[in-house]
């Protein structure tokens, strides 16, 4: 645990030290709240719009409540996931480099190298979408507040699963990766695809029948639907104490995502979470022994 302890703060002294990758990674969140706010903000006003029904008329205070929250459930599921790819950079710079073959004749096991690089990832995405949370929680504040202390602490929660998530995932396809070159390849196709097939961008309930059963076996999708969750928790409490029928309240989650179904089976939030725990646990295992097969293989 030492030599982990040793490794960890190294990657991490080199996160800082480079300045150019601290400063993209920290100005990311204000980027993304910002491009979210100016164009998706009408897409999901107007998605949640036209999935009312009829008779029901919901106060402008609360549709903004209800897009705000969207949108900052958005920008941390994809900020949780894309920043792990950003941060790992540092576990390619060092092939790139030769560092890893210095590393390699060192009496330290290839598997506790790699650990290192995973949990320096993991602390410094934390770092970054912690301030991504902050600016969230700020223009929900400025837009509509409908969350509670629990709902907030959930969020915290939510967000350090889904970044241990994207840390077990990010550490996997970064693995074979030898130059800077093919990881910004990579964290492009991640950064322009993620938020379409998790449903970040436009709830998965507007997709295709086909489309919608393919992306229910991606962990992602109920990650994403984890977090809307708890951020929508407040919204849908207020619609409920305003007088809206259950059946209202659970049509207007269903339109945002928040009850996502597997095989015609809708799952909970407590089996989002098992579902998203079992997915870091197995991910992390191909991760170990990715580096313990190289190790026998190099």
């Amino acid at each position: 645990m030492k030599t982990v302890a040793v490794l960890v703060g190294r990657n991490r002294k080199l996160f800082f030290k480079d300045k150019g990758m601290l400063f993209s990674s920290l100005i990311t969140p204000v980027i993304l709240i910002v491009l979210y706010a100016t164009f998706l903000a009408k897409v999901y006003r107007d998605s949640f719009l036209s999935n009312l029904p009829d008779a029901v008329h919901i106060s402008d205070e609360l549709v903004n409540g209800t897009v705000a929250a969207q949108l900052a459930a958005a920008l941390l599921a994809v900020s949780c996931i894309t920043v792990t790819f950003c941060v790992n950079l540092t576990m390619v710079q060092d092939k790139a480099n030769g560092v890893e073959k210095d590393f390699l004749v060192s009496p330290v096991k290839r598997s506790v190298i790699y650990i290192g690089y995973f949990f320096s990832t993991v602390l410094n995405s934390l770092m970054v979408n912690g301030l991504a949370l902050v600016i969230c929680l700020l223009y929900m504040k400025r837009m509509g507040w409908y969350m509670s202390a629990a709902d907030i602490l959930w969020v915290i929660l939510d967000e350090i699963l889904l970044v241990l998530f994207g840390s077990t995932l990010s550490s996997i396809i970064c693995y074979p990766l030898k130059t800077q070159g093919q990881m910004s390849a990579v964290g492009t196709i991640v950064s322009a695809g993620y938020g379409f097939v998790c449903g970040a961008y436009m709830p998965i309930s507007n997709f295709g029948t086909g489309l919608q059963k393919i992306l229910s076996y991606l962990p992602g999708t109920y990650g994403t639907s984890l977090i809307k969750n708890h951020m929508l928790h407040g919204i849908f409490t207020e619609l409920s104490d305003s007088g809206f029928p259950d059946d209202v309240v659970t049509a207007i989650a269903d339109s945002l995502d928040c009850n996502p179904a597997f095989h015609g089976h809708v799952v909970g939030v407590g089996e989002m979470v098992v579902i998203m725990v079992a997915s870091v646990v197995i991910l992390g295992m191909i991760y170990l022994l990715m580096a313990s097969f190289s190790k026998k293989h190099s």
